[in-house]
């Protein structure tokens, strides 16, 4: 019996399992978190710096440093990207 994935590419796959959006926004959450990594460690800005900039906890710092919470909003996102710097642009594509 034939895979009825076969010749398809990963994004059908997921698609196909109802879990494209959900592994893209992981990806994106992911991105994010790295990319406010990075710029912390060029900044030179510690944690405990970075969550005092943001007006937050160190915990809910290390949610958004985590990469896998999907549901911190855009607002969060927005102050992180501010803390190191940085401007949040949101694009529909």
């Amino acid at each position: 019996m034939a895979s009825p994935h076969s010749g398809s590419d990963f994004d059908d796959f997921l698609r196909d399992e109802d879990l494209y959006e959900r592994a893209t926004e992981t990806a994106i959450m992911r991105v994010v978190a790295w990319q406010l990594k990075q710029e912390m460690a060029v900044s030179g800005i510690s944690k405990v710096e970075m969550a005092a900039r943001m007006n937050t906890s160190r915990s809910q710092l290390d949610r958004i440093l985590n990469g896998e919470d999907e549901n911190i909003g855009i607002e969060t996102i927005g102050k992180a990207a501010r803390a190191v710097g940085k401007k949040l642009v949101v694009e529909l594509v």
